[in-house]
């Protein structure tokens, strides 16, 4: 069922470091971006492909999990195994947000079903990861997605009365993310005629 799957596709950070993505993995996960729609079908996305030596100096150029302030991020041995940065190709044009999140989920769901899981990283030292990454000057970073065998569990949970957003773990390491329910979200009441 589709909302499974969703419900699978968190922002996983610990990953199995032993268990490779090699490249026809990525490539694939990369194919279903291409699918998706684009605004006015200008498709400015590119990608950049890391599963191997470049990981270190992607995972540098990364900040991870704001909100576990006393967590510099995954360890050796916990770290993903592959990154796709995320690049608009501003020869062709600037690309909307919104295609930018439609291909980045679409990646995301496709990882979930083959096993893997991820976590999209707005928090990147752009300037130094095109610098690592050779990028010339029209590719720029929009996001990284980190790709990986995930070794931790999510769990979403209602949010308290006190709105509380922050995700937090707890002793034994698992990830709590607190969701605003249903009622608090849709906005109007909803009125069905018959």
């Amino acid at each position: 069922m589709f909302k499974d799957l969703v419900v699978r596709n968190r922002s996983y950070r610990r990953f199995d470091g032993a268990a490779p993505v090699d490249r026809e993995t990525l490539l694939s996960l990369v194919e279903l971006a291409r699918l998706t729609p684009s605004a006015s079908n200008r498709q400015c996305l590119k990608f950049f492909l890391s599963a191997g030596e470049k990981n270190n100096e992607v995972f540098e150029c990364l900040k991870w999990a704001g909100h576990l302030t006393d967590w510099d991020g995954p360890e050796e041995g916990e770290r993903p195994s592959a990154y796709i940065v995320v690049l608009n190709d501003t020869s062709i044009g600037k690309c909307m947000d919104a295609d930018v999140g439609i291909a980045c989920q679409t990646i995301l769901l496709g990882a979930v079903e083959q096993g893997l899981g991820g976590c999209m990283f707005g928090a990147v030292d752009h300037a130094r990861l095109s610098h690592l990454l050779s990028l010339p000057d029209h590719m720029k970073i929009t996001l990284v997605i980190a790709i990986g065998r995930p070794v931790e569990t999510v769990v979403l949970e209602d949010m308290g009365p006190e709105g509380d957003f922050k995700y937090w773990r707890d002793e034994n390491r698992v990830h709590h993310v607190p969701k605003r329910s249903l009622r608090e979200i849709v906005f109007n009441e909803v009125t069905i005629h018959e």
